[in-house]
């Protein structure tokens, strides 16, 4: 079974009570099973969590906050990359760098996700391509915290113009989920 770290749990509680409030926060949980609520208010963020308590988060804050508009998830993501990147992993960041930055891809991935694998191939001078391979699960909620994330991570090493595109999606039936990144 695929499972994520806390740390994704975390940011993701975190955005919805600075957005929303501890009120928001509430309405969001109130709507999950009551063992579900009890292992969100207990988040450890090195501790692994099954990826169906996040889906079932997710979805739950799409309907409650997001107005049912999953693109609310690329918000989150920047939010998750602007937090972990200013502080715990700012190391990763490559001023000026978008390449040397994206292919640290593979340890990214492994820092939130147990299972799978994320590869990038440079194709162009300010173009590449992001692919996660082998996931046990997947969202499409999840893969759009992972535009958000990057695109974020992207304008923190000082890169402009970015632009993310998931051209493949295993939530609506890819083999992989494949990102087109490209920057000014």
């Amino acid at each position: 079974m695929q499972q994520i770290k806390g740390a994704v749990l975390k940011s993701r509680l975190t955005f919805v009570e600075e957005h929303a409030g501890k009120d928001g926060l509430q309405r969001v949980l109130s709507g999950l099973s009551t063992s579900d609520q009890r292992a969100l208010r207990m988040v450890f963020t090195s501790n692994w969590y099954p990826f169906d308590l996040g889906k079932t988060l997710d979805d739950a804050i799409v309907r409650v906050l997001g107005g049912g508009k999953p693109e609310f998830f690329e918000r989150l993501g920047e939010a998750s990359a602007g937090k972990n990147l200013s502080s715990i992993h700012s190391g990763y960041l490559t001023k000026g760098d978008a390449h040397g930055f994206l292919a640290k891809s593979g340890s990214f991935y492994s820092l939130y996700y147990e299972h799978g694998r994320r590869e990038y191939q440079p194709t162009g001078p300010k173009e590449g391509v992001l692919t996660t391979y082998d996931a046990e699960t997947f969202s499409a909620p999840d893969c759009l915290t992972v535009i958000g994330w990057y695109r974020k991570a992207l304008e923190m090493c000082g890169i402009g113009g970015v632009r993310m595109v998931e051209e493949e999606c295993r939530a609506t039936g890819g083999a992989v989920c494949r990102y087109r990144v490209s920057w000014e």
